[in-house]
């Protein structure tokens, strides 16, 4: 379990667990621990130190996203202060937070109670989208097991901390996992990016300081105050510490969910997932969900961790590896990201709300092969114009566009043969 502590207590059957069996494993030592020996400011200490990364897709310290979430706490005064828990998990190719919040709630609730605990929050609300039912049930449970033990409520364990937690069902949408869409979401308006500053530790929900944190963030906190910073680190192959879920989907034998050190190259994860589907070669693979630049055959001895996948020209995102093989062609798997972002979209701005569509049209003509050449040169304008970041109000634009803009660079020669009716890599 030590070298998979995230997933190492999930039973085999992803039936979660009943809180006397959970606690037998180990579970709460961590909470209780922190409230005996650690304050507040020493438990943000430690996590700076563990040099723990946000695996919602960014990549922020979590130490310094906590830091700057206790000052504006203190600045604020009395009053409710926040904790929101990102499980909406809507990435292409991203399936790890539902393994977490389905099989191990408990871990997630513990994680989010030392976290509200070291940056003042006094109430706890883990969005959870729709269609993720399951773990919604396991959640609301876990919760409502964690009260009846007097783990959540007023003066928890005698410490004097108090603290409140709740679910929030979400109808889902791409967006709220952007981090002022999914405070919207939950004061009950239209889920759509807010202007910054103010920042949500400053003037979060309901105008009151409020830090967001993803579902995998959390669940490795519990360990790291259990183990200690240096444990953390030395889990993991590259200077970024600790393990991470990586989902290996598409052209591969088995695609699954692996927890392995942060770092692991591509190369190994494919493996791990039974190779290439059909004995077939690799085209490309994209590292960190639909919103990634591709990488190919030469990136599969890049450690798998946000510096060096950024060195080698994509960003590691949710760590959901999707493989195209050389029977896959990219224009339609590009094509199909499109539609999904431009359905996503909140509309909000005209990059967005116009330009998606346009894009996703642009795309299907071509992978139909009714494509033009101006077609394609539209495909560039819509990189060079919309794609960078800044470019529309949040960051939605700039991951859908990245996969064209890869795309185009990496198989120019596909898509020219696309504006003669054929493919030369197939059609899947």
């Amino acid at each position: 379990m030590s070298e998979t502590p995230l997933t190492g207590r999930a039973q085999p059957d992803r039936e979660p667990h009943r809180f006397a069996e959970w606690q037998r494993l180990g579970g709460y030592d961590a909470l209780r621990g922190a409230l005996k020996r650690h304050s507040p400011e020493a438990l943000v200490a430690i996590v700076e130190a563990s040099g723990l990364r946000g695996r919602g897709g960014a990549g922020f310290l979590t130490g310094t996203k906590w830091r700057l979430m206790r000052k504006a706490a203190e600045a604020a005064g009395e009053g409710p202060r926040y904790l929101c828990v990102n499980g909406d998990e809507m990435e292409p190719g991203s399936f790890k937070d539902r393994l977490l919040m389905e099989a191990l709630p408990h871990q997630l609730i513990e994680g989010a109670m030392l976290a509200a605990y070291a940056v003042g929050a006094t109430e706890v609300i883990i969005l959870v989208r729709d269609a993720y039912r399951a773990a919604a049930v396991a959640l609301t449970r876990a919760i409502t097991e964690a009260e009846s033990a007097g783990l959540l409520g007023r003066n928890i364990l005698g410490s004097g901390f108090g603290l409140k937690m709740r679910l929030h069902a979400s109808a889902g949408r791409y967006i709220v996992g952007e981090e002022t869409a999914l405070i919207a979401a939950i004061e009950g308006e239209r889920p759509v990016p807010r202007h910054r500053p103010p920042y949500p530790a400053q003037s979060g929900l309901w105008g009151r300081p409020t830090t967001v944190n993803n579902v995998e963030t959390l669940s490795a906190v519990p360990h790291i105050v259990q183990n200690g910073a240096e444990w953390f680190q030395k889990l993991s192959r590259t200077e970024e510490g600790g393990t991470k879920l990586y989902g290996i989907s598409g052209r591969v034998n088995r695609p699954q969910l692996i927890e392995a050190p942060m770092g692991t190259p591509a190369g190994e994860l494919i493996e791990m997932a039974g190779g290439i589907r059909d004995g077939r070669k690799l085209l490309a693979f994209q590292p960190g969900g639909g919103a990634t630049a591709f990488l190919q055959e030469a990136d599969l001895d890049v450690p798998m961790d946000f510096a060096h996948v950024k060195k080698a020209g994509s960003s590691l995102g949710t760590g959901a590896v999707i493989v195209l093989d050389d029977q896959s062609c990219p224009v339609a798997a590009i094509g199909r990201h499109a539609r999904f972002y431009a359905r996503e979209s909140c509309g909000l701005c005209t990059p967005c709300r116009d330009g998606l569509p346009w894009v996703a049209k642009l795309l299907d003509a071509l992978e139909a092969g009714h494509g033009t050449q101006q077609d394609i040169d539209l495909l560039h304008m819509h990189v060079e114009l919309a794609g960078p970041s800044g470019r529309s109000f949040c960051d939605l634009m700039a991951g859908a566009m990245t996969p064209v803009k890869s795309g185009l660079e990496r198989f120019g020669d596909i898509f020219a043969a696309h504006l003669k009716g054929h493919c030369p890599v197939g059609r899947s």
